[in-house]
């Protein structure tokens, strides 16, 4: 396929986890896939061959999303590389959990950093950037409707997130963008296992009705939805991938 008629995704944090099965099933689906990452160049460097092995394209990015001018570099790779892009999933994020009244000003501020002004490096870029008809697919967590101790922070810059989601699809009127957010339960990932015991991961897992933890899969399949023209009509919205937790 032709840069001209090709569609170009750039996945933020797509060397591992979440961000790696949505490059992936991006990939599947005929977009030429620009995996970002900050330190983990091996991991992105082997998903790109990975996919380009079974014949598809992909290009790897690194960029520190907090930085503003790392994340404009990044879309002018992939305007190099590609010819545009036409879709940005902000997935990169990170989590420190703590109670409010514990939580020092360094995990405060990196979470602010990445999750927030990292999220609106890219949706600064993208609302400028993109192709007309493009999509904007952002990263919440269902702890916005949950709400449980320890992830005050976390969550909070994910609803801020949430509501810059809606505020730029009103923004992008007459340009056929869609903007939406993913806010997903909890998911077997590095980032979800990390510190929990055995125990407390087979309680949460079977906190929803369907009784297990989300898949990578699972998410990269909602995020599929959402970039691809089935998901067309959806726009400023939030899409809860639970498993009907919350």
């Amino acid at each position: 396929m032709s840069n001209d008629n090709m569609k170009v995704a750039i996945v933020t944090g797509a060397s591992r986890g979440i961000g790696a099965a949505v490059a992936e099933r991006l990939a599947a689906d005929g977009f030429a896939v620009v995996i970002n990452y900050t330190a983990s160049a091996e991991s992105a460097k082997a998903l790109v061959r990975a996919i380009e092995a079974r014949g598809q394209r992909a290009l790897a990015a690194k960029a520190d999303v907090s930085d503003a001018h790392a994340v404009r570099g990044m879309f002018d790779a992939a305007e190099k590389a590609f010819g545009g892009v036409d879709v940005l999933v902000n997935n990169a994020g990170i989590m420190k959990l703590a109670k409010l009244a514990e939580c020092d000003e360094t995990a405060f501020d990196e979470q602010i950093a990445i999750n927030l002004r990292g999220s609106f490096n890219g949706m600064r870029q993208a609302a400028r950037r993109l192709r007309d008809g493009g999509r904007i697919i952002n990263f919440s967590t269902s702890v916005v409707g949950t709400k449980l101790e320890t992830y005050g922070v976390y969550a909070a810059t994910k609803a801020a997130v949430e509501t810059m989601t809606a505020i730029l699809s009103k923004e992008l009127r007459g340009r056929r963008i869609t903007v939406n957010a993913v806010a997903p339960g909890p998911v077997s990932t590095e980032l979800f296992l990390t510190g929990k015991s055995p125990e407390l991961v087979e309680r949460m897992a079977k906190m929803p009705p369907l009784e297990r933890l989300g898949t990578p899969e699972d998410i990269a399949a909602v995020v599929s939805f959402l970039a691809g023209p089935d998901g067309g009509w959806v726009n400023g919205q939030v899409l809860r991938a639970n498993g009907g937790l919350v």
